[in-house]
């Protein structure tokens, strides 16, 4: 039987409670992760920001965000979606292996000054643990967005956004209210 038969508001006060959890415990983190993609915007950075599935349509959203501006009064903030260049995806894919589609891009577009967010409900994606370990090594700034304890992937990342939550779904709401609280912070300071 469905956790949530009979009880359609469950799932949106679950996301309530976590959304609030977060921005008790972790507040702090996601200011610094903001300033920190300001200031690199600022001084001339592009963000790259890569995910599979859910977290891959939650990339390239933001990137649209930033490009197009989210309220569309702001500027055009240069960013890329490396999600969305199926040729790409498919050759690294098929000649690199699937753990290196976000690496390799990293290595081609990325530059110190740039910032690399990593999106992966779980922490443990290897593609997006080898696209934040790239971008480090390459001197980028690297913000991570997880669930709850940031996995694999969380030593990676400069600035560590985990969703004190497990569920799949929840985490990638939640990712996406932060992802709009960013993508704002940059409209209007950028």
């Amino acid at each position: 039987m469905d956790a949530h038969a009979g009880t359609p508001n469950a799932p949106a006060q679950e996301l309530s409670r976590i959304l609030e959890r977060f921005f008790e415990t972790r507040s702090a983190a996601l200011e610094a992760a903001s300033e920190a993609v300001v200031a690199k915007v600022r001084a001339g950075g592009k963000v790259l920001v890569f995910g599979n599935g859910g977290s891959a349509a939650e990339a390239q959203h933001f990137a649209a965000e930033l490009v197009n501006g989210i309220r569309r009064g702001g500027p055009a903030v240069p960013a890329v979606a490396l999600t969305a260049d199926t040729s790409s995806l498919t050759a690294i894919g098929n000649d690199r292996g699937f753990e290196r589609v976000f690496s390799r891009q990293v290595e081609a577009l990325g530059k110190p000054g740039d910032v690399a967010i990593g999106l992966t409900t779980s922490g443990a994606s290897a593609n997006v643990v080898e696209g934040l370990r790239t971008a480090r090594a390459k001197g980028l700034v690297t913000v991570c967005l997880t669930g709850e304890g940031g996995g694999e992937a969380g030593p990676f990342a400069d600035f560590l956004l985990d969703v004190p939550s497990r569920s799949t779904p929840r985490v990638q709401e939640a990712h996406l209210v932060l992802l709009h609280l960013v993508a704002e912070e940059l409209e209007d300071r950028a």
